[in-house]
């Protein structure tokens, strides 16, 4: 019996390690093919992911292809720089004559028209000065009708000493053949001592007389070359004193400002009831008319010319592209049209790209756009 029983338990026990034996078996088997079935995911992603580390960088690399050679091509038939800016012109307004400001008509950015009254300065002291320069007008006018007067006066005087001069110099000559005839009859005894005398007397007198009506003549003369003198002098102060006059007019029409043209103020600095100076800046008036100042490099201007289309981008519109032309190109380098220009002849010399001015202006209306002078700007010029 123990015999018996021994044998079941050891069949039991050969039982139970068969069994736990194939229970490991069936978990290899499971283990292998999950692991084959992972294996055969594997090579399946494998060449995915292969393919996208190939194709990414391959299309990169055709598409940064394809932007250098439409850059290249760009650069061949266009030319653009970022060193440009808007340029209008600015009109300073200053006063010709000084005074106390007594209407402001201005106010900031306001839009003006040419021939618009912008400000009027005190007048009060230029129309005295004016009154006062027409008074002394009218004094040398009355001098110079007294010396029209003179010299008529003095043109008579020198008729009527022509005149005495004529009458003595016949008496002169009527004495001077008496003595001479009395003279002589003297001489002979056929006349008496008395009519000798008196025909020396008469030859005295008559040469007295004479003498006289020649000094008078003379001072006749002398007092008509006066008055004309006294005449041109006051002919003068006359054109002196007119000239004056004009002045003062035209001081007194500084008085008011008027716009010299249309455009907007700005920078105004002057308020009403302030004192201004001759040359005081006061405001300026910046015309709509505006254009482009672009200064492109020296290597950039070889195929560029006036006339050529150019796309005008400005920072104030992102989205706008406005049409343009060049208008023309300064003949001088930006440094070399400086104040102190570049003086190349020294040791230390660098060479440096120059830049040129070029001048760039609107093709279409841009009055409805904030375009004002000293906005960047990125022209492009079409040079091919």
């Amino acid at each position: 019996m123990s015999n018996e029983t021994n044998n079941e338990n050891q069949n039991n026990d050969f039982q139970n390690n068969n069994s736990e034996n194939q229970k490991i078996e069936n978990k290899q088997v499971v283990t292998n093919s999950q692991q084959e079935d992972l294996d055969e995911d594997d090579e399946d992603n494998r060449p995915s992911y292969k393919k996208k580390r190939v194709i990414v960088p391959a299309i990169t690399a055709v598409l940064f292809l394809l932007a250098g050679i439409y850059f290249m091509i760009h650069s061949i038939y266009y030319q653009s720089t970022d060193d440009a800016f808007v340029e209008g012109h600015i009109i300073s307004m200053a006063p010709r004559v000084a005074g106390p400001v007594v209407q402001m008509l201005i106010d900031d950015n306001m839009p003006v028209k040419k021939g618009q009254l912008l400000i009027v300065i005190d007048p009060s002291d230029y129309e005295v000065k004016l009154a006062q320069t027409k008074a002394k007008l009218d004094q040398a006018k009355a001098s110079l009708n007294i010396s029209e007067e003179d010299i008529n006066r003095s043109e008579s005087g020198v008729e009527e000493s022509a005149h005495d001069v004529a009458s003595t110099s016949s008496k002169l000559d009527f004495a001077q053949k008496d003595y001479k005839r009395y003279s002589a009859m003297y001489k002979e005894g056929i006349s008496s001592k008395q009519d000798y005398d008196s025909s020396k007397t008469g030859l005295t007198v008559a040469q007295s007389n004479h003498k006289s009506a020649i000094e008078k003549q003379k001072a006749a003369k002398a007092m008509l070359e006066s008055a004309k003198a006294k005449r041109e002098a006051t002919l003068a102060d006359i054109e002196k004193l007119e000239a004056e006059v004009k002045e003062c007019e035209l001081n007194l029409s500084y008085t008011k400002i008027y716009a010299p043209q249309d455009g907007l103020i700005t920078n105004r600095s002057v308020e009403q009831g302030n004192y201004v100076q001759v040359a005081q800046p006061m405001f300026a008036i910046v015309p709509e008319k505006m254009w482009v100042v672009a200064n492109f490099k020296e290597t950039q201007i070889t195929n560029m010319k006036p006339g050529q289309p150019v796309n005008i981008k400005i920072d104030t519109y992102p989205g706008k592209k406005f049409k343009g032309r060049v208008d023309s190109i300064q003949r001088a380098t930006g440094a070399k049209a400086s104040l102190f220009p570049p003086e190349n002849a020294v040791g230390s010399y660098v060479k440096i790209v120059q830049r040129v001015p070029v001048k760039i202006v609107f093709e279409e209306d841009i009055s409805k756009y904030n375009i004002v002078p000293g906005l960047s700007v990125v022209p492009e010029v079409k040079v091919k």
